[in-house]
C-alpha cells in the first residue's frame, strides 16, 4: 500500500517540472500550427518531409523526454504495471496523450508513404491525425493537472498564466482539428437564402455555433470547479483562440469577427464580474446565468457587426433568434454538465 510520505512525494510537482513541460507542449502545439498554416497556404504540399513536420515531430519527442524527466524520481527502478497506475492524474493523463501521439506519429508516416498526403477534408478524419491531436490535447493540459494537483486555494499571478497557456494549448488543437465544424476561423455569417436548406452551409454554420460555444465555454467553467477565475482569463482565452484562428485560416479577409468575439468576450466578463456578486444566490446559480448570458452575447455581437459591415446578417428573424436562444441553452448545458462531473478518488 502506498505510504502517505510516498503519495506526497508523487502528487507534489515543482514549478521547474510545470514550466519545463509548458515548454515542451507548447513546442509540440506549435509545430500543429505551423503544419495546419502551412497546409491551408500551400495545398500543392505533397511531401512528409517538411520543417514543419520537424517542428511537431521534435515536438513530440521534447515532450516525451520531459515526461520520463519528472517521472524519474517518482517510479521504482524497474516501472511496473501497478507502479504506473500508482501515478497521480496529473502525470497519468499526459502520459497516456504521449502513447497516442507515438502511435498516431508512427502510423502517420506509414499512413503518408502508403496513400499519401491527405487534403480537405481528409485532414479532419484521417485516423493518424485523430490519434495526434488527442495526444497533443492530453500532454498540453498536463501543467495545470499538475499545479491543480498542489494545495493553492487561489492561483497566484505566475499559477494564473501557467494555467491560461496550459489551458490555451490544450484546446487550440480541437479548435484547429474541427474547423470543418466550428463557427471561428471561415464561417461567421449566413448565405442570406431564404428559407435555409436543411442541407447547407448555413446549416453547417448553425451547428459550427453549438460546437464553438461548448469548446469556449468548457474550458474556464472546468478551471473555475478548482480555483476562482483570475480577472481577464477568460476573455484572454477566449480571444486568443479567435484571434490565432483567424490568422491562421482566414488572415487575408476582414479582421472584424475575430476581433468581434474578442472584444465581446471581454466586454461579457467585465459586465458579469459586475452583476454576478449582486445576484444573491449560489455558485451554482451563477455559472449558469454566465452560460445563459455569455454566448448569445458574443454571438450576437458578431451578427450585428456583420450586419453593419456586410449590410446583412446572413440570416432571417427566425434564424437569428432561433440561433442565439440555441447557444443560451447550450452554454446552460455545458455548465451543468462540467459542474456535475464528479471527482474520482486516486
Amino acid at each position: 500500500m502506498t505510504t502517505l510520505v510516498e503519495r506526497t512525494r508523487t502528487e507534489s510537482f515543482t514549478a521547474r517540472e510545470r514550466w519545463v513541460l509548458l515548454v515542451a507542449a507548447a513546442w509540440l502545439v506549435i509545430g500543429l500550427q505551423l503544419d495546419a498554416y502551412a497546409h491551408a497556404t500551400t495545398p500543392e504540399l505533397e511531401t512528409f518531409w517538411t520543417p514543419w513536420h520537424g517542428v511537431l515531430y521534435s515536438g513530440i519527442a521534447a515532450s516525451g523526454f520531459t515526461l520520463l524527466w519528472i517521472m524519474r524520481s517518482r517510479l521504482p527502478g524497474v516501472p511496473t504495471y501497478r507502479s504506473l497506475l500508482a501515478l497521480p492524474n496529473a502525470l497519468r493523463i499526459p502520459l497516456a496523450g504521449m502513447a497516442f501521439l507515438l502511435v498516431g506519429g508512427g502510423v502517420d508516416t506509414l499512413w503518408h508513404n502508403l496513400f499519401g498526403i491527405e487534403r480537405d477534408m481528409e485532414i479532419f478524419v484521417s485516423p493518424s491525425h485523430e490519434f495526434i491531436i488527442l495526444g497533443m490535447a492530453m500532454v498540453a493540459m498536463g501543467p495545470a493537472l499538475m499545479l491543480a494537483a498542489g494545495p493553492q486555494a487561489r492561483l497566484s499571478a505566475g499559477g494564473a498564466a501557467l494555467v491560461g497557456v496550459s489551458t490555451l494549448f490544450s484546446v487550440l488543437p480541437v479548435h484547429i482539428y474541427s474547423l470543418h465544424a466550428s463557427a471561428i476561423g471561415f464561417r461567421h455569417l449566413g448565405s442570406d437564402l431564404d428559407p435555409v436548406p436543411i442541407y447547407s452551409p448555413d446549416a453547417q454554420l448553425i451547428h459550427g455555433y453549438v460546437f464553438s460555444t461548448i469548446l469556449l465555454l468548457l474550458p474556464f467553467v472546468v478551471i473555475g470547479r478548482r480555483w476562482p477565475l483570475p480577472i481577464g482569463l477568460p476573455s484572454a482565452l477566449v480571444a486568443v483562440i479567435a484571434v490565432l484562428m483567424h490568422l491562421m485560416f482566414d488572415s487575408e479577409d476582414d479582421w472584424w469577427p475575430a476581433l468581434t468575439v474578442a472584444g465581446a468576450a471581454l466586454v461579457v466578463e467585465a459586465v458579469l464580474r459586475i452583476v454576478t456578486p449582486l445576484v444573491r444566490a449560489n455558485a451554482n446559480v451563477r455559472w449558469v446565468l454566465l452560460g445563459l448570458v455569455a454566448p448569445p452575447a458574443v454571438w450576437g455581437a458578431v451578427l450585428l457587426v456583420g450586419k453593419i459591415e456586410t449590410g446583412s446578417t446572413g440570416f432571417n428573424i427566425h434564424m437569428v433568434t432561433g440561433l442565439l436562444t440555441l447557444t443560451a441553452l447550450t452554454g446552460v448545458a455545458t455548465v451543468l454538465v462540467a459542474r456535475s462531473v464528479q471527482h474520482l478518488p486516486e
